[in-house]
């Protein structure tokens, strides 16, 4: 980022807000920083520049939490070119709420995930300010009153890679404090990796310190992009008062996920073809194929012809962890190799539309929720849903949710044998033996 006395020195006039120093900004923690309008204070995350062609103009989105229902403020984007000295002041379009009101909390003083939206200039703005017309600032400050001075400013996510690859995985911050996963956590990166996850990217609140040493081996290799992240406001950061609150603050849980997951997205824009939101207890199962490449050639051959779907959806089933279900051990598979052994689900699979996990095209979505799309560039969002006999959600769990009185019934009488997995056997056991032997974990 420049220093203040490279742009502002010598006779210029500026017409403009001077370019914060860092002693200018407010930040609300290490990963947060902070706008206090007239009607409600913003707690700003992230800045990327959309140019995608489904997109009405360029645009430049900055993502945070602001603690008002819809917003009413008028503010603007003070957008920063590298060696001008003054920003180019462009209103805030709009304001996308990532959320629906009927999900709770809808109301004024808790925090509402928001993505907020102004225009890059126009190409004869630009020249006017002999800029070149491709130039794309390097960061934002959002303000109140145009060319007051900013208390913020975001650095532009332009990730422009050489070659676009196919599938990553966005996974929401992890907060597992005091629960060692670190064996089931690399059982699960080997088995995305042969299904054909290009990288994963996770976002951490706390670990143990057994999983740590597992996402920074991936981190390493390049495998994985581990990006810490707290929570914004008066919420809690220190990491056991955290956890409780996550735990008992559901409602809030679920809208702080919204941040890391439409952060992955518009970090990727230009990197990846598709995007899946996943757990770590989640695998996206093809069924008549080995790889999500083949799946998704063969779903795109049974999708109806012209129709523009933002995303494909999976139907959920539950495999379950408890001894009840798990049988025996089969002998010739390693006891730590918790998916490859709990191979037992649910026959009936949870409604459609119902804890379905998606291919999301990164070309068409707007914002993103865990199950589905709550946004599209043109219009409403459209999903299709993949025959389950195709693929669906192998989704791992120890027993039924809390709320869920009928889950006895609906998902634990009737259970089934579903080897599927098993046909990774022969690859992915040595994979996973030679990394938990490379870290000391068996």
């Amino acid at each position: 980022m420049r220093e203040k006395s490279k742009i502002s020195g010598g006779k210029f006039k500026h017409t403009c807000a001077y370019y914060p120093s860092i002693l200018d900004l407010q930040f609300n923690n290490n990963f947060w920083q902070i706008l206090r309008s007239s009607n409600g204070t913003f707690f700003l995350y992230g800045a990327y520049h959309d140019n995608r062609t489904a997109v009405q103009k360029p645009t430049i989105r900055i993502l945070g939490m602001i603690n008002r229902i819809e917003p009413k403020v008028k503010t603007h984007c003070l957008l920063w070119y590298d060696a001008a000295r003054d920003p180019l002041l462009t209103p805030v379009v709009e304001y996308k709420y990532i959320w629906n009101k009927i999900w709770g909390n809808y109301k004024h003083g808790i925090l509402q995930p928001y993505l907020m939206a102004c225009y890059l200039p126009n190409p004869a703005d630009l020249i006017a300010k002999k800029f070149k017309i491709d130039q794309i600032p390097v960061s934002v400050s959002l303000t109140e009153k145009g060319c007051e001075p900013p208390t913020n400013n975001l650095l532009i996510n332009n990730k422009v890679p050489a070659e676009k690859k196919r599938f990553a995985v966005c996974v929401k911050g992890l907060d597992f404090l005091q629960v060692d996963l670190s064996v089931r956590l690399v059982e699960w990166i080997e088995l995305l990796g042969l299904l054909g996850a290009d990288k994963i990217f996770l976002y951490e609140l706390e670990v143990h310190p057994n999983i740590s040493r597992v996402l920074k081996y991936y981190q390493k290799m390049g495998r994985v992009d581990l990006t810490p992240i707290s929570l914004p406001g008066d919420q809690p950061n220190l990491p056991g008062l955290r956890h409780l609150y996550l735990k008992s603050k559901i409602i809030n849980k679920r809208q702080n996920e919204l941040i890391p997951y439409n952060d992955c997205l518009y970090r990727n824009l230009n990197s990846y073809d598709y995007i899946a939101l996943l757990d770590t207890d989640e695998v996206i199962m093809p069924r008549e194929v080995s790889t999500w490449n083949e799946l998704m050639e063969r779903v795109l051959a049974k999708a109806p012809a012209g129709q523009p779907f933002a995303s494909y959806n999976f139907r959920n089933v539950y495999f379950w962890d408890d001894a009840e279900h798990s049988r025996s051990l089969v002998a010739s598979i390693p006891g730590h190799m918790h998916m490859l052994q709990h191979v037992y689900r649910s026959f009936n699979y949870t409604k459609s539309g119902q804890y379905v996990k998606c291919f999301h095209d990164v070309q068409k979505i707007l914002l993103l929720h865990n199950h589905y799309p709550l946004a599209c560039s043109k219009g409403k969002c459209t999903s299709y849903a993949v025959d389950p006999q195709t693929a669906h959600l192998q989704h791992y769990r120890s027993d039924c949710q809390l709320k869920k009185t009928n889950c006895q019934v609906e998902y634990k009488q009737h259970l089934v044998k579903d080897t599927t997995i098993w046909r990774y056997n022969q690859d992915l056991i040595p994979r996973v033996n030679a990394v938990l032997r490379n870290l000391g974990l068996l």
